[in-house]
Formats: C-alpha cells, structure tokens, sequence
C-alpha cells in the first residue's frame, strides 16, 4: 500500500514535482531580454530555495518536446515515433523528486513554483525500491 501522507510521523516521503508549461507561454517568456532575465530568475530562485531547504533527492529541467522521441509496441513490433506521446497544450518542462515530511509541505512547494502560475506543477508520491528477495 502506498500512503500519501504520514502526518509527520515516521520517515520523510519522496514526492515528484513535475513540471508543466505552456508551449506558448515559455516562448512568450523567452522572446525578449526583458522577459528573459525575470523568466529564469524566477525558476532560480525557486530551485535554489529547494536546494537550500535540503529537500532535493533528484531532478532535472528537459529540453523542448521536439527533442523527444516516443516507443510504443504493437504486435510485438517497435514504433517509435519523434516527439512527446501527449497531445496537450503544456509540455512536461522538468521535474524534482523531494524528501518532505508529507503531501502538505510538497504541496507547500509546488505552490512556490513558476509554473504554477502559468502552467501546472504535479505531485505525485514516488513508489519504493522494490524489496530484494
């Protein structure tokens, strides 16, 4: 059973920050220096915050969908496909795997995020190593 919160009792919990955004928006963001500079600051600070709270175990921003490549299996034959798999509007940007207390303080930090203002930030608990037997 994977429980989504301990109250903060007992060990810390790993939960992945994923985040979204805007094709549009990024591009938006991106497309003058002027824009550029609070863009990227923003993303700092929040990521230094993370790293100086000492609650980071992982992560990793990604380059745009266009460098992504897709493989699928049908009948037992590999399709693989350039691009993202999802037809949405916001692209995964990255992610952060954090080692908090419960769900309310990783919602405390999705909260914080840049792209929760003009995207989305998923919370996700992270599943345990498997048991070696």
């Amino acid at each position: 059973m994977i429980r989504l919160s301990n109250q903060g009792q007992g060990p810390k919990m790993h939960y992945m920050l994923m985040f979204y955004e805007r094709e549009a928006e990024v591009a938006a963001q991106r497309d003058t220096t002027d824009r550029t500079g609070p863009y990227w600051g923003a993303w700092n600070a929040y990521v230094g915050a993370l790293y100086e709270a000492g609650v980071v175990l992982r992560g990793d921003g990604l380059l745009p969908p266009a460098a992504a490549t897709t493989v699928r299996l049908e009948g037992g034959n590999r399709l693989v496909q350039d691009g993202p798999v999802a037809v949405t509007k916001e692209q995964l940007a990255g992610y952060v795997v954090i080692d908090v207390p419960d769900l309310d303080a990783a919602l405390a930090w999705a909260a914080r995020c840049p792209a929760a203002t003009f995207g989305a930030v998923e919370v996700r608990p992270t599943l345990p190593p498997p048991t070696q037997g």
